[in-house]
């Protein structure tokens, strides 16, 4: 029997399962389908095996949603409550079990990127910046940069960061959008990165003049690492799309990038095995 063919078996007992748990616990369902996007981010390492199987059915009853407006504001919704601090303390895991060996390599491409330029760079900017790991590590290996500034929009995150990192005098957290951020504080002389879905969240429009305002500060980098439907085509398709169960967008980013003015020092796409998505890295440039 083939492992697609087991998988299949284990799936369907499971929903099954999860079916008749659902039917016979209405009121464990209803609370744990309180809310679409909280009951697709729960953090499974605090459910119990019932709950495990009943989120999994759950999750298969998902009306779809087409709406790009309805789901930027769901999305947004969730992300400013606290229902968002549970799901940033389960990345704390996935920093050193993901972030670390997957994606580090990117920005040793970028320390070779800055190498080459006479411009010095002296500010980096983390849009989404969440548990603030990624920006703490960030500030190590730059230390030529003086100023690291995270931006999330989770105002207790940004509170709990402030006391996690009170020792690192180089960061700076702040809640705010993003994009109202870049408009009254953006400078010249400033990298910016998203680190493994944060631009996911923006409606195209939205984006593209988030990309178009950044590169009219004047010298600037970008560095995305962004999750993508693992069918989008970057070369045939250039509009978003929809994807995952929350759902979200997946964005062309070469093109997003280039339509603002960017040019790139770094393009590829890695397959995100566990969650049968695409991750995209841009390293992008208005040099």
């Amino acid at each position: 029997m083939g492992l697609n063919l087991k998988l299949g078996i284990v799936q369907k007992i499971a929903l099954s399962i999860g079916n008749l748990l659902v039917f016979l616990l209405p009121n464990k369902a209803r609370q744990l389908s309180e809310n679409r996007i909280t009951l697709i981010h729960k953090n499974k390492s605090n459910l119990n095996i019932v709950e495990k199987l009943m989120r999994y059915s759950l999750l298969q009853r998902l009306e779809k949603i087409e709406d790009y407006d309805t789901i930027a504001k769901n999305n947004r919704e969730f992300w400013i409550k606290n229902d968002a601090i549970d799901l940033f303390k389960e990345r704390e895991d996935t920093f050193e079990a993901d972030f670390l060996p997957n994606c580090t390599f990117i920005f040793e491409m970028l320390k070779n990127e800055l190498s080459n330029q006479t411009e010095q760079f002296n500010t980096i900017v983390e849009i989404g910046t969440g548990n603030g790991d990624v920006l703490n590590y960030l500030s190590k290996e730059f230390p030529q940069i003086n100023r690291f500034i995270g931006i999330d929009l989770s105002t207790d995150q940004i509170k709990l960061n402030r006391k996690k990192f009170e020792h690192n005098q180089k960061l700076e957290f702040v809640a705010r959008d993003a994009f109202d951020w870049v408009i009254e504080n953006g400078q010249s002389n400033t990298i910016f990165v998203s680190s493994r879905g944060v631009l996911e969240y923006f409606l195209e429009e939205h984006l593209q003049d988030l990309l178009i305002k950044i590169n009219q500060l004047g010298k600037t980098i970008f560095v995305a690492i962004e999750p993508n439907a693992a069918g989008h085509n970057f070369e045939t398709e250039p509009k978003t799309q929809l994807y995952g169960n929350e759902p979200s967008f997946s964005h062309n980013y070469p093109h997003l990038f280039k339509s603002a003015g960017f040019s790139f020092w770094h393009s590829s796409q890695i397959p995100f095995f566990d969650s049968g998505s695409t991750r995209t890295f841009i390293g992008a440039k208005n040099l």
